[in-house]
């Protein structure tokens, strides 16, 4: 069984089955723990010829879904996030400090592994299929992404590399990166932001084994799908890990904002958790929303472990 939360959008924020817990198969090409350099050019793109674009070093066929535009092109690859004293870095380094200590395994070592240098560019499949997102679903709309290709995009949330990470073998990790996606320019609004995910796999011993009678207790069954609970869940696992994930977003805002924060909770929907819910802070008077999380869909969390 799996949690899953993002937050972190500079302007305005725009989210297991319960599975047992696999042993680390390999991490991906990408760097753990990395700062990526930023590009030394003024824009990390280029158009060799008419029909292909040049991006990171890589070149992508143009067709009639490219739309990404030459302003758009000159901020991929700038990392602001890994930029040290940046305050996109500031405050990603005080998330990992949390977590870090707040969480340690076994052995003494960080619960959650972090990566802030995955590549921005991701296929449509990563980026929407992968997460259980419906092929007629209006956020993979062109007017609402950017597109190299019909095949690869600009990602539009760090979730698109859930995917790969689950099927790594890791059960607890957060991904860092800039997003993009087709938004107005207004005073909460840019088409480049950034986000920060986490996510965490439980066996059954992990999620039970501080409950007194925890043993008789289990992670699945064949039930019936409700507005609280997958078809696949029991009601106790998906209870104690709504408690455990709120608890572990509560304790994180606390820390980046203060003692003394009023928070709430919304029930809400993302394709690929359920329940899925929103966390608001009250700042000023008012209530703004700083995350979305929930409860991982099994189907996904099968697909990643298989």
């Amino acid at each position: 069984m799996a949690m899953l939360w993002k937050f972190m959008r500079v302007a305005k924020y725009s989210k297991t089955a319960l599975s047992p817990k696999g042993k680390v198969r390999g991490i991906p090409s990408y760097s753990r723990h990395a700062s990526s350099k930023s590009v030394p050019s003024d824009c990390a793109a280029s158009t060799p010829c008419s029909n292909t674009l040049e991006l990171l070093g890589k070149a992508y066929p143009q067709d009639d879904f490219s739309n990404v535009t030459e302003k758009i092109l000159c901020k991929v690859g700038k990392n602001l996030h890994n930029r040290q004293h940046h305050p996109l870095w500031l405050l990603k380094e005080q998330v990992k400090e949390h977590f870090y200590k707040q969480y340690v395994g076994r052995r003494g070592t960080p619960l959650f592994s972090v990566y802030d240098a995955l590549p921005p560019v991701v296929t449509v499949q990563q980026n929407f299929d992968s997460l259980l997102v419906p092929p007629n679903h209006p956020s993979r709309r062109k007017e609402e992404n950017y597109y190299l290709n019909r095949e690869y995009m600009l990602r539009a949330h760090t979730s698109a590399h859930q995917w790969d990470l689950i099927h790594a073998g890791l059960d607890a990790f957060l991904a860092v990166g800039d997003v993009y996606r087709r938004d107005t320019i207004d005073s909460t609004h840019y088409p480049v932001f950034h986000q920060m995910e986490g996510v965490r796999l439980f066996s059954c011993h992990e999620l039970f084994s501080s409950l007194e009678d925890g043993e008789g207790l289990q992670l699945f069954e064949q039930g019936h799908r409700t507005a609280h609970k997958q078809e696949c869940h029991t009601m106790e696992a998906v209870r104690l890990l709504e408690f455990n994930l709120k608890q572990v977003l509560t304790k994180l805002m606390t820390h980046l904002f203060g003692d003394g924060l009023q928070v709430r909770w919304v029930d809400c929907y993302f394709p690929f958790t359920h329940p899925s819910f929103e966390m608001e802070i009250n700042f000023r008077g008012e209530w703004m929303e700083v995350l979305g999380c929930g409860v991982m869909e099994q189907q996904l969390v099968n697909s990643g472990t298989a």
